[in-house]
């Protein structure tokens, strides 16, 4: 049997919108070397690696540098392979076995939703440097593990932010969220992602950020429903719900094209 590998948009019903992922479907298992090879081949933010195993399916992320711990669009361009190949699992959800626990994904609408770990968040104090990082000085600021969520002015300046990419590499944390209250009724908020350190500049389209994003809107609205947009270029839609301490991400996938790999 042969690795079969798909290009899919995630979190957009749109081709050439949303995020990329490349998801490589393993016929049996690779060292991890050759996973960041082919992920360093694709260049896509995140190629995401599929292997049965039992009643689950490993799954795990590399950016074109290194492994993650955590990547949403990249889980829903796999879950929607798997739908769209299997439809008879539509009728119940995947589970996910990865190095942030089980992750399910459940057909819902002609959608699919994720189940995620919501992440809890300790205050950041924008002293000098955080400032002359980010270029302008955030109304709040909050970090988990390695994300660090900052609150722009408004919207407009978030949706013209040019990010200084140097001083974006100089905070402790190496995934960076800017977000800002959104003046659009059909969104409650809107974000960008930065990660230069994993070979990410800007990342279209990121489903783990609203981990952290689902829990500092809601304490901010006080509502636990929102309708979310990531501001890149290339732009993309999510529905989120925080559930205690899970965050349900819901959104749409495009496949563009499916390819057998000769290695």
């Amino acid at each position: 049997m042969q690795h079969i590998l798909y290009q899919v948009d995630a979190f957009t019903d749109v081709p050439f919108k949303g995020n990329p992922a490349a998801v490589c479907l393993l016929a049996d298992k690779v060292p991890p070397v050759w996973m960041q090879a082919l992920a360093a081949e694709m260049n896509l933010s995140e190629t995401a690696f599929l292997l049965s195993e039992g009643d689950a399916w490993r799954l795990r992320w590399f950016t074109p540098k290194k492994e993650v711990d955590l990547c949403g669009h990249a889980t829903l361009a796999s879950a929607k392979i798997l739908f769209d190949s299997q439809k008879n699992s539509r009728e119940k959800p995947i589970k996910f076995l990865t190095q942030s626990g089980e992750l399910l994904a459940r057909w819902v609408d002609d959608a699919i939703e994720l189940n995620f770990p919501a992440m809890v968040s300790k205050n950041i104090h924008s002293d000098v440097d955080v400032v002359r990082a980010l270029g302008f000085k955030p109304l709040a600021g909050v970090c988990s593990g390695n994300y660090a969520l900052f609150e722009a002015p408004d919207p407009e300046f978030l949706r013209a932010y040019q990010a200084n990419i140097a001083g974006l590499k100089t905070l402790p944390m190496n995934q960076v969220i800017i977000t800002a209250k959104s003046n659009d009724p059909e969104f409650d908020f809107i974000s960008r992602f930065f990660a230069p350190h994993l070979g990410i500049d800007e990342d279209p389209v990121t489903g783990s950020a609203h981990c952290l994003l689902a829990p500092y809107w809601s304490k901010k609205l006080g509502k636990t429903s929102f309708s979310a947009y990531q501001a890149s270029q290339r732009g993309g839609c999510l529905k989120i719900r925080l559930s205690g301490k899970r965050v349900l991400i819901t959104g749409q996938a495009t496949v563009i094209f499916r390819a057998v790999l000769f290695v």
